[in-house]
């Protein structure tokens, strides 16, 4: 990867422990320490994940006093808003076939 190339998004994301640090971090900012209280694993170990996170830009940090602050960056998540914006489509399409199955069933 290229220095100026940033991580992909869908990488950052596929761990299901990034995922429940946005899901937190959608709910208010927070450091580490404070992170760290709703994972069995090292602080370290959440900073690493929290690593991940920031350079794909879906995390922000912010030095507070001693502390690292962390935040998320919703508009990153616009690229996966996208992309799954396309499969709507057959979703779409599967539940129209549902509702028509249900509704004509005799």
């Amino acid at each position: 990867m290229g220095a100026k190339e940033k991580p992909d998004i869908f990488q950052a994301i596929a761990d299901p422990t990034r995922r429940k640090m946005l899901t937190l971090l959608a709910e208010c900012e927070m450091p580490v320490t404070r992170l760290s209280q709703h994972f069995p694993m090292s602080r370290t170990a959440v900073s690493k994940h929290l690593r991940i996170l920031s350079d794909a830009e879906l995390v922000s940090v912010e030095k507070s006093g001693r502390e690292k602050r962390y935040k998320l960056q919703p508009d990153s998540l616009i690229e996966l808003k996208e992309w799954l914006s396309f499969f709507e489509q057959f979703w779409e399409n599967k539940m129209a076939m549902l509702k028509h199955y249900v509704e004509n069933e005799d």
